[in-house]
């Protein structure tokens, strides 16, 4: 993973002097591979929450219909984040609902964008392709929405997201404020108080 991290920084530092004109020295380029090295090292162990049919995913949106899924993230003492994603299907009835954990993240903005990361991944996963994503990060909505990615802090997550809205037509993204998004934030919070756990099921209805 390390090498992997080494490479991947020296070949976006590569992109900035060809396409934006950008100098980056070694110190800057260390900053960036253990900014990155931390980032991966701390993917999600997932800590998931049962529904009335756990084994088995939603069904795709039929007529062109959008799923909606909710997404949170929050922080606890500086030391680790969580995010939670809630699945809702064409009557706003919840279909899945799932809690991430983030160990080592301590940025909220870090900790959104990898819990929006990992929803769009566990929906291409599971074949659904036509789904809005919302939530209540609205400085991080909009940067998507422009395609930018020039942000120190979570630079390289913004652009992979950025990248799966490029390659997903039927993605979507959406600003909704918490109280809309309460759903999602509920289950953030349930999966920062099961910090530790590694894997857990619970039921939502509780």
């Amino acid at each position: 993973m390390a090498v992997v991290a080494v490479l991947w920084r020296i070949w976006r530092s590569r992109n900035w002097v060809v396409f934006e004109g950008k100098q980056v020295g070694i110190p800057a380029l260390m900053r960036q591979f253990h900014q990155q090295y931390e980032e991966w090292v701390s993917l999600p162990k997932e800590s998931c929450i049962s529904l009335p049919n756990p084994q088995s995913a939603p069904d795709p949106p039929v007529n062109g219909s959008s799923l909606v899924c909710l997404w949170d993230g929050a922080t606890r003492n500086g030391s680790h984040s969580a995010g939670g994603m809630v699945l809702l299907g064409l009557g706003r009835e919840v279909l899945w609902a799932q809690g991430y954990q983030f160990p080592g993240v301590d940025a909220p903005s870090v900790a959104e964008l990898l819990c929006l990361r990992e929803s769009m991944r566990w929906c291409i996963a599971h074949g659904l392709t036509t789904v809005r994503f919302e939530g209540d990060a609205l400085v991080l909505i909009d940067k998507i929405k422009k395609g930018s990615t020039a942000d120190s802090q979570v630079g390289a997550i913004l652009e992979e997201v950025v990248h799966l809205f490029d390659s997903c037509d039927g993605f979507g993204v959406r600003f909704v404020g918490r109280r809309n998004n309460r759903v999602a934030h509920l289950v953030t919070r349930k999966a920062l108080s099961l910090y530790p756990t590694m894997s857990r099921l619970f039921d939502f209805q509780t």
